[in-house]
């Protein structure tokens, strides 16, 4: 058996005061990349599950070639082989397209893939719509806000999973699409050994002849990225012998500005 879990490199949220717009590559966002932080719950749900059923755990991702820094975090992690799907696969498509080629990119690791993990959303996009699109994409069963993988067993999957007001215990069949919730478990840092390992790891790209597809139009795209303009702002203090004087003088100072 094998178990994949969907990674993406985006932007690091603690570094976010320091984003900077590259004006002379057409408005690209420049800051620290970084492996999802939701997607670091999925990366440690596939190693435990590997360790208990005796599977292995194959972490997949999406982006330019040069971008293999969220799949060595997951390798340093100790999942066990990574693969990286060439972002000009799905070139001018949008997130059905990514779903694609992911699912793609899933059926090429073979039938033995029996889980694919997510995170529940990325911290740049916050759509959730990556793994449903897949679980569609290779017409497997979807569940969705995991907090627990109960048992593995017959060809069945049993797991806990939250929504508004409780818990619920589910049970389908093997294949399946698992979206997890950050209770499912508390991610491991990565090993001073296991860096060293995932930094001297070749990461296999796989590209349009792995995988053809013809991405459709996307509906909607992001045009003219730019910084927005810098906005001056005055503070007037109202002065007052009483509180009375002040939130007259604040009243005046309101009806002038046509602010009421």
């Amino acid at each position: 058996m094998k178990v994949v879990a969907l990674i993406k490199q985006t932007p690091d949220t603690a570094e976010l005061p320091k984003v900077s717009v590259d004006e002379a590559r057409s408005g690209q966002i420049q800051t620290t990349m970084v492996i999802n932080p939701w997607d670091e719950f999925a990366a440690e749900e596939a190693i435990q599950l590997a360790d208990r059923l005796g599977a292995t755990s194959v972490a997949i991702s999406m982006g330019r070639p040069d971008q293999t820094d969220a799949l060595k975090h997951a390798l340093a992690m100790g999942i066990q082989s990574a693969v990286l799907v060439d972002e000009a696969v799905a070139a001018e498509g949008d997130e059905w397209t990514a779903a694609e080629a992911l699912a793609q990119a899933i059926r090429l690791q073979g039938d033995d893939v029996q889980i694919v993990l997510a995170g529940k959303m990325s911290v740049d996009g916050n759509s959730g719509l990556i793994h449903v699109g897949v679980a569609c994409k290779l017409g497997w069963s979807l569940l969705v806000n995991v907090t627990r993988i109960a048992e593995v067993a017959d060809g069945r999957i049993t797991v806990e999973r939250s929504f508004e007001g409780g818990q619920e215990v589910v049970q389908v069949p093997l294949p399946v699409v698992i979206s997890v919730a950050k209770e499912i478990n508390e991610p491991r840092y990565p090993s001073f050994m296991g860096i060293r390992k995932a930094n001297r790891a070749q990461i296999p790209v796989l590209g349009k002849d792995e995988i053809p597809i013809s991405p459709a139009p996307p509906r909607a795209r992001w045009e003219n990225l730019r910084k927005p303009e810098q906005r001056t702002v005055q503070v007037k203090i109202i002065q007052g012998a009483t509180p009375q004087e002040k939130a007259a003088g604040l009243v005046d100072a309101l009806l002038a500005e046509k602010v009421i």
